[in-house]
């Protein structure tokens, strides 16, 4: 990646000097040339991801929940872009998160369940965008690493130029990391992290770059705790289902708050916003898309919702039953802002463009899920954790508990053998679903579903088409041998 400050090395001489030196037609022609370069960095689309935390893909009114009120996302189901099929890479919210940011499954970085940190080797979209003049932004529930000053994986050292960010879910008057430096905010949790979004875009809308926002809520994990107008509507529920449903709620309304903003600067024409969750639905109280819950690698625990929307380029509503994956957004807007890394490590993510353009009606390549059993658990009390930070700051200490700055988060300190493919894995090439499951030592189980007649994954049809499992078991190994490789540091040689 180039230097951004690569040019302040020069001293620019005076109009008279410079025009005495190469002539006045030489320097129209440097300011043209100028200006057209400023003109194609502005003409490439501003860029707004927002992600829920534990929404399944039935939670949502459009979906067809029965109780929910959603208008903000179902009049945005309706106008743009709704992916009927969209995975998590993972089916918990770390990982998924590391894959949006990188493209990749996140295995490859270490990342393999909640409380683990992307790597600070890792290539990040923002890194990635800035290298094209973007200015990035963070805005919420960050869980990749720390939020405070010095860590080599807080938003800042990946990438985000401005950021106001939670260590795991965060609720309502949340205690965040401006910077690194701990603030106490007002508000319902969603409503804070868009307002915080829409500081950073109103600052930066008449800029001569485009913006990149990432705005990743904190609902509706648990504990649930809505505002009291949206617990309101959901009266005669049990309360914690008052509350889960009016977290939901709460970020539609949030939601509604800055999709009505970017239409209000009018901007909204080419912005992308793009909108999903980070796994599938929690168990007893949510809705899911199929068999099991958030944790799962069936469906349920994979299959979320999404939209999107960019009025530019997405000229109709449009409905779209191809699979897609959160490793697909990072391929796909480095495309659309013309974005070649250097260095770049092997993708499990595609470009998207051909489905936006409505020219794709076939994935053109499976894609891998991976649930590996990690050796050890990683707990984040955010608010506990940011409590404290606020306190030691105000007391002008450092801070106590280092390990919080995750220093060692580059570390590759364990190899992992070629044949290590513990866990529960999958490889969907649609219609079909192999299910690999290796645990305890147990012999490998496998299963085999097709998923248009059998949504729910509930015949396990492997003996009858032992071809196509042997044929989708030889891929999904030769993948995860590419994860292991990833994973042992191959890919930063």
């Amino acid at each position: 990646m180039g230097n951004k400050d690569d040019t302040m090395k020069y001293q620019i001489p005076s109009r008279r000097t410079f025009l005495k030196m190469v002539g006045a037609t030489a320097f129209t022609a440097m300011c043209h040339q100028h200006a057209a370069k400023a003109d194609q960095t502005k003409s490439r689309p501003n860029i707004v991801l927002v992600m829920a935390d534990d929404q399944g893909w039935g939670d949502m009114a459009y979906n067809g929940h029965p109780v929910l009120k959603t208008p903000h996302f179902d009049s945005m189901a309706a106008e743009g872009l709704r992916f009927d099929r969209f995975y998590a890479a993972a089916p918990v919210c770390s990982p998924t998160r590391g894959s949006v940011l990188t493209g990749r499954h996140p295995n490859r970085f270490g990342c393999f369940t909640w409380g683990f940190p992307i790597r600070p080797q890792e290539i990040t979209l923002a890194e990635a965008l800035k290298s094209a003049g973007y200015v990035t932004g963070h805005f919420g529930k960050w869980h990749l690493g720390s939020v405070i000053e010095g860590s080599p994986v807080n938003p800042g050292a990946s990438g985000f130029d401005e950021w106001l960010s939670g260590p795991n879910y965060y609720d309502n008057d949340p205690t965040l990391s401006r910077k690194g430096k701990a603030v106490e905010t007002r508000g319902e949790s969603s409503m804070v992290a868009v307002d915080a979004a829409l500081e950073f875009i109103q600052k930066h809308k008449d800029s001569s770059s485009p913006f990149l926002a990432v705005v990743w809520f904190g609902s509706p994990h648990k504990p649930h705790r809505a505002s009291e107008e949206d617990a309101a509507l959901y009266k005669g529920q049990k309360e914690d289902t008052q509350h889960f449903y009016g977290e939901i709620t709460g970020m539609d309304r949030a939601f509604g708050k800055l999709r009505a903003e970017l239409r209000e600067l009018n901007i909204h024409e080419n912005t992308i916003l793009w909108y999903c969750s980070d796994n599938g639905g929690l168990p007893k109280i949510g809705s899911t898309g199929g068999r099991g819950n958030k944790g799962s690698i069936y469906e349920g625990g994979l299959r979320v919702p999404a939209i999107l929307e960019w009025p530019a380029r997405i000229k109709q509503p449009a409905v779209t039953a191809v699979p897609c994956n959160t490793v697909d957004m990072y391929p796909t807007l480095l495309e659309i802002a013309g974005v070649n890394m250097d260095k770049q490590p092997p993708l499990d993510g595609i470009g998207l463009t051909p489905l936006l353009d409505g020219k794709m009606t076939k994935r053109p390549e499976p894609m891998g899920f991976w649930d590996y059993p990690p050796k050890t658990k990683r707990g984040v009390p955010g608010e506990k954790w940011m409590q404290e930070l606020l306190k030691e700051q105000q007391e002008g200490k450092p801070v106590a508990d280092r390990s919080r700055l995750c220093l060692d988060a580059g570390e590759i300190k364990t190899q992992y053998a070629e044949d290590d493919f513990n866990g529960h894995a999958a490889w969907l090439d649609w219609p079909w679903k192999l299910h690999r499951i290796e645990r305890d030592k147990r012999p490998v189980h496998f299963e085999l579903y097709n998923l248009k007649d059998d949504p729910g994954e509930k015949r396990n049809i492997r003996s009858k088409h032992a071809d196509k499992v042997d044929a989708m078991k030889s891929q999904l190994e030769r993948w995860m041998i590419s994860v292991i490789h990833s994973l042992n540091g191959e890919d930063y040689g």
